[in-house]
């Protein structure tokens, strides 16, 4: 973490951000809101993102969007890639290290609500941890023990509708459910997430939440629609059409986080 600290500060200078927002598949595309932008390949920072999945960005820029500094990671690494669910642990810390109180996260997912097509936005509420593993195992502090209750800031949320609203951008809240992937979800477990409160499904976001929760950030979410659930449509679901139907979610929240940004 030391090595890529020096490295983001020797490029991007010593001024704090305010905060660190993640993409998901097909979402690259808002790290050009950034002005006075510094783009630093992955590859030149200790442990962040090697991964490889297509859709996904491989750089850290910092820069202004707006009145704030914000550092944008335009891809993540995923638990399926390697099995390590801490992957993006180094990555975090480091943004923490870099002055970050928030992180924002976005990630493309299916709907499990009729009312929630695909090419509309999810803000996240809550989630289920269905995939059944932690980034903080091995963890030896009793810090690990850490309180998920409101770990999506209500405070966020609420000023996440308002603007919105202001927007005229459909925005529904709802409970995302954590699938490990890489194979997408069978019909029968759509009704299963479904059972339990599920509102959509994906492969990325909650290890990152609980990381941060770890290290004490505030937590912002919200998905682009690009499916519905298997079974729930005439589709055929594809990493493909995520990334082709993530562009009309990306739109909107180009849109979007520079007006939530203002409010932090």
């Amino acid at each position: 973490m030391a090595k890529a600290l020096k490295t983001i500060r020797n490029l991007a200078g010593d001024t704090p951000i305010d905060a660190a927002l993640i993409l998901g598949s097909g979402l690259s595309d808002i790290g050009d809101l950034l002005t006075d932008k510094v783009t630093i390949p992955f590859a030149d920072l200790k442990g962040f993102p090697q991964g490889g999945v297509s859709g996904h960005g491989k750089d850290l820029l910092i820069g202004q969007m707006g009145s704030k500094r914000l550092a944008i990671l335009t891809g993540r690494q995923h638990y399926y890639e390697h099995g390590d669910p801490a992957a993006m642990r180094p990555a975090l810390q480091t943004l923490a290290e870099l002055g970050a109180k928030t992180l924002l996260l976005t990630n493309s997912a299916g709907s499990l609500d009729r009312d929630v097509p695909p090419g509309n936005l999810m803000l996240i509420a809550d989630h289920i941890n269905y995939a059944g593993i932690n980034p903080l195992i091995g963890e030896e502090t009793d810090a690990r023990f850490v309180n998920m209750v409101d770990a999506y800031d209500p405070e966020l949320r609420a000023t996440t509708h308002a603007a919105a609203a202001r927007l005229e951008i459909a925005l529904k809240e709802g409970i995302y459910m954590w699938y490990s992937g890489p194979s997408f979800e069978t019909p029968a477990e759509i009704r299963m997430a479904q059972t339990l409160g599920a509102n959509a499904v994906g492969m990325s976001t909650v290890p990152e939440v609980i990381l941060a929760r770890f290290m004490g950030l505030k937590v912002w979410a919200c998905s682009s629609i690009t499916n519905m659930g298997a079974g729930m449509a005439q589709e055929v679901i594809s990493h493909t059409q995520t990334k082709d139907v993530a562009k009309y979610g990306a739109e909107k929240l180009k849109r979007l986080i520079p007006a939530l940004m203002e409010e932090i």
